[in-house]
C-alpha cells in the first residue's frame, strides 16, 4: 500500500510538472526548460519502477537537452540572439529518420533480449521519436509538435496498458497541448516570413 501511495504521489507530481513544462513551451516561455528538468527527474524514477527502461533513459537525455534548449532559445539565433521558430531543413529529416530506425532497432533488441523490459520495441520507438522531437524543440523547429502529437497518441495507449492511468491521461492532455503548440508556433513562424 505504501508503494502505491508513493507511486501515485510521484506520478501526480510528474503530471503537474510536465503540464507546466509543456504549457510554457507552447508559449515559447524559457522557463519551460526548468520545468522540463524537474519533470524528467521525477519520471525517470517512475519509469524505473515500472521497468520502462528506454523511457527512464530518455529522461536523463531530456535533462541534457533541456539545458541545451534553454541555451539555444536564449542565444541560438543570429549573433547570439533569441532563436526564432523555423522549419527544419530537409537533410536533417533524413538524418533524423536514420537515427529513429537505428535507435529503435538497437534499443529494442538490447532491452528485449538483455533485460526484463516491458514492450521493448514500442518503448524504444517512442523514445526515439521523443528524443528527436525534443532536439527539434530545442532548435525551435515548428515540426517538433507533429512528432509530439504522434508520440503522445501512442504513449497514451502504452501507459494505459501498463496501468499508469494518471500518466495515460497526462499524455492525452499533452496530445492536446501539442496540437495547440503546433498551431501557435506555426502562426509565430508565419509572422516571421
Amino acid at each position: 500500500m505504501q508503494q502505491y501511495i508513493e507511486q501515485n504521489w510521484l506520478e501526480g507530481l510528474g503530471i503537474l510538472t510536465t503540464l507546466i513544462c509543456v504549457w510554457l513551451n507552447t508559449r515559447q516561455n524559457i522557463w519551460g526548460w526548468l520545468w522540463a528538468v524537474v519533470s524528467s527527474g521525477i519520471y525517470g524514477v517512475i519509469y524505473w519502477q515500472f521497468k520502462l527502461y528506454s523511457d527512464m533513459e530518455l529522461q536523463a537525455v531530456f535533462i541534457v537537452l533541456s539545458v541545451y534548449g534553454w541555451y539555444q532559445w536564449l542565444f541560438g539565433g543570429k549573433e547570439k540572439t533569441e532563436l526564432p521558430v523555423s522549419k527544419m531543413p530537409y537533410f536533417q529529416w533524413i538524418a533524423c529518420t536514420v537515427v529513429f530506425i537505428g535507435f529503435t532497432l538497437v534499443s529494442g533488441y538490447m532491452h528485449g533480449n538483455y533485460s526484463d523490459a516491458s514492450l521493448p520495441y514500442m518503448d524504444s520507438s517512442l523514445t526515439a521519436i521523443s528524443l528527436i522531437a525534443q532536439w527539434m524543440m530545442a532548435r525551435k523547429y515548428v515540426e517538433n509538435w507533429l512528432l509530439w502529437i504522434s508520440a503522445d497518441f501512442f504513449y497514451t495507449g502504452m501507459y494505459f496498458y501498463k496501468g499508469l492511468y494518471g500518466t495515460s491521461i497526462l499524455y492525452f492532455l499533452l496530445l492536446l497541448l501539442a496540437i495547440k503548440g503546433y498551431q501557435d508556433w506555426k502562426k509565430s513562424q508565419d509572422s516571421i516570413i
